[in-house]
């Protein structure tokens, strides 16, 4: 957990790096196409049986569209106007609208009171987080925290698509059959916003890449059905938490990056709202004041 958290948290430094060099829909092109490349080596090695249904290979193209395509340049493309730090922990609020995205379209997920207030905390974090000024005017920096929600809304989008399409695939086949189609929407598009990918990028940024692509996209999403192999879905939403402090310790160190306060009390009430979603904390404080009870 602590390592996919890790690899995720280096994402949003080593994005603001890159943007230096290539645009948000080239480092996209870049990250989807290496790790497609990665997951379907992996799945070849692993003679993983590949369907040959329609409907799971339009499953693969709309979940590499919001899952993706969609929020990945979102993000990048707001983190040229926002801090790295500040970029994860408007990120974590994903598990907020997952919940109500959830609700709205699963039969199976209503919002009870419990996921109310932890909804409702969820919002007042991000409100905090993006400052009151920026609620009310609309500078660049403004539409870029929007974006950075707007990623989260499709994050949140393409965890239903994938309940209702792809539940009957493999995790490893399914990642890699949504990277392909990643990869097939973000090349020729970053050629057309962006031009045509430059080669004769820094070391660093050539290292960075190689990063986001290999590691940061393809052994995470190997690292992130493992943890919810072995740990389930709830100790997730630990590795969304741990997102943000491993983001912001990396991007004040090597990016010299300073958040506002605001920014620091909204991820403080993000994180319970993320606290009160999962519940586990809160069924073991009766528990243990019953135990002092009657000890």
């Amino acid at each position: 957990m602590f390592t996919l958290a890790a690899i995720w948290g280096g994402i949003f430094p080593a994005g603001k790096i890159l943007l230096r060099e290539i645009g948000p829909v080239t480092i996209v092109a870049w990250r989807t196409f290496g790790a497609a490349l990665l997951l379907w080596a992996v799945v070849g090695a692993g003679r993983m049986h590949v369907p040959r249904s329609a409907r799971v290979w339009i499953g693969f193209a709309v979940m590499g569209l919001i899952n993706n395509v969609l929020p990945f340049s979102l993000i990048f493309w707001g983190q040229q106007h926002i801090e790295a730090g500040l970029a994860s922990i408007l990120n974590a609020s994903t598990a907020i609208f997952g919940v109500l995205a959830a609700a709205i379209f699963l039969a199976d997920e209503r919002l009870t009171q419990r996921k109310s207030v932890g909804v409702a905390l969820g919002f007042a974090g991000v409100a905090t987080a993006m400052g009151v000024e920026h609620l009310t005017d609309f500078s660049i920096r403004s539409v870029a925290q929007i974006a950075l929600i707007g990623a989260t809304i499709c994050y949140a989008l393409a965890g239903v698509w994938a309940r209702k399409m792809l539940h009957d695939v493999k995790p490893m086949v399914s990642a890699a059959g949504m990277l392909t189609f990643s990869a097939l929407f973000s090349i020729p598009g970053a050629w057309w916003l962006e031009g045509a990918p430059r080669l004769d990028l820094s070391p660093l940024s050539v290292g960075l890449l190689v990063y986001a692509s290999l590691l940061g996209t393809g052994v995470a999403f190997m690292l992130y059905y493992k943890v919810l192999a072995l740990a389930g879905s709830g100790n997730l939403l630990l590795v969304t938490l741990l997102v943000s402090p491993f983001a912001i310790v990396i991007s004040a160190v090597f990016l010299g990056e300073r958040l506002a306060p605001n920014a620091f009390a909204g991820f403080a009430l993000l994180a319970l709202g993320l606290v009160i979603l999962d519940g586990r904390l809160l069924k073991r404080l009766p528990a243990k004041r019953m135990d002092r009870g009657t000890g």
